[in-house]
């Protein structure tokens, strides 16, 4: 999505043939200025991107919390298991 912001051109190039620019120096730096701004605005996020890379997050931290719980009751079942068999294997003396 692309992003405008409001840059005065017109203002900024009379500030620098103020400051003793020629036109074509201060049309330059002008233009300049402008694919800087404009570049920068390419490399950010809007809202609707941040939204998204949030949902995405809480998808995959969601995800994860279920993967965990499920090796932990599988965990869990396995030494069960284990300490079962090992107490059929070897009982106590009664």
């Amino acid at each position: 999505m692309a992003m405008t912001a409001t840059f005065d051109i017109l203002s900024c190039a009379k500030r620098f043939k103020a400051a003793g620019f020629t036109d074509n120096q201060a049309e330059e730096v002008v233009a300049a200025l402008r694919d800087v701004r404009d570049s920068r605005l390419e490399e950010m996020a809007t809202k609707s991107d941040i939204k998204e890379a949030k949902s995405e997050l809480e998808t995959r931290i969601a995800e994860a919390k279920a993967e965990t719980i499920q090796w932990m009751f599988g965990v869990a079942a396995g030494q069960t298991v284990f300490i079962i068999t090992i107490l059929k294997l070897f009982p106590f003396p009664r």
